[in-house]
């Protein structure tokens, strides 16, 4: 009989010990380790492979993505996008519905007032690997006239591309049309003031909070049907901050900058939010509406309680054996 009591036993501990996987939804800091990422202008949380983060340079020899594993701060896949042309000044990524990538070429390195700048749309591959995927490329022009921008971000839910542009004293948010088109100019209009010097902004994955960040701090927005309430300062990693993410359960703010080997800190995402449900793939109706508060500190409970469970039934059942 003890040799069934102590394989029940291990189950226990081996079920119990197995509970607590969220680390592999990328939530810790890291830092990239390709030593071709010196510029890391952008960052963007994978939904269908947990703990990837794509990011870009802001000037590269070509149209190129990579898939960083944050558990080891390496590449493992790098994407060249055709279908483009050659790239100006790319300075964010954003994932929207779909599993679509949204690439915003929207810099204007050595002051360079484009009349107009491009965003280029492509899918996440389901496998992660060197390969070479078609993007659509939109035209964009703001309706006020040639700026400076960083910050491109898609909406969860709507899939409406949003733009930020970037001034010392507070730019605007830039609305595009409810869909872009491949075929024309895509005009982007102000709509609200954003009180920050923006070099990149993300959606949390419920589409609920706006989170912009700049050089030396950030602010974190009720998003209120795009009529911006601020609700708090986000504090920011020291350097040349130029990017940011939420991770895929939306419990952390990650925040990136550039050079090389540059670090991406993890911060607990603004507002107090805890994880919202992210299981269904990203699709532009699975995120959940619901916070929630079950993300690590749910699983490490459970994992501790089942702990202590199975550790009271093996001792348990040792006394038993003795006295039998």
């Amino acid at each position: 009989m003890r040799r069934p009591l102590a394989i029940l036993a291990g189950v226990l501990l081996t079920g119990a010990l197995t509970l607590p996987a969220s680390a592999a939804d990328g939530d810790e800091d890291f830092t990239i380790k390709d030593p071709r990422i010196t510029e890391s202008s952008g960052l963007a949380a994978s939904r269908q492979h947990p703990g990837i983060y794509w990011t870009h340079n802001d000037q590269d020899t070509g149209a190129y993505l990579y898939a960083v594993d944050s558990r080891t701060g390496e590449t493992v896949a790098t994407i060249t996008m055709t279908g483009v042309g050659t790239p100006r000044d790319v300075e964010a990524i954003s994932m929207g519905p779909d599993n679509q990538l949204y690439v915003g070429d929207i810099g204007d390195n050595d002051g360079v007032q484009w009349p107009y700048v491009w965003v280029y749309r492509l899918p996440e591959p389901k496998t992660l690997k060197d390969r070479t995927i078609r993007a659509t490329q939109y035209v964009v022009k703001y309706s006020d006239g040639t700026r400076d921008a960083e910050s491109l971000v898609v909406h969860p839910k709507t899939g409406r591309v949003y733009i930020i542009d970037k001034q010392e004293d507070g730019g605007h948010l830039y609305q595009g049309p409810a869909e872009l088109s491949a075929s024309g100019t895509n005009v982007f209009k102000p709509t609200v003031p954003v009180d920050m010097w923006a070099t990149d902004a993300a959606f949390s994955p419920d589409g609920r909070t706006l989170a912009v960040r700049g050089y030396f701090g950030g602010v974190a927005y009720d998003w209120n049907g795009g009529k911006l309430k601020r609700l708090e300062r986000i504090s920011v990693p020291l350097g040349q901050g130029e990017s940011a993410s939420y991770s895929t359960d939306g419990s952390k703010l990650m925040l990136g900058s550039e050079g090389a080997g540059s670090s991406v800190v993890a911060n607990d995402a603004p507002g107090g939010a805890g994880p919202s449900d992210s299981s269904s793939g990203g699709g532009s109706s699975a995120s959940s509406d619901d916070g929630g508060d079950s993300g690590r500190t749910g699983d490490l409970k459970v994992g501790a309680i089942a702990v202590v469970v199975a550790c009271v039934v093996v001792f348990g059942l040792r006394r038993l054996l003795r006295r039998g």
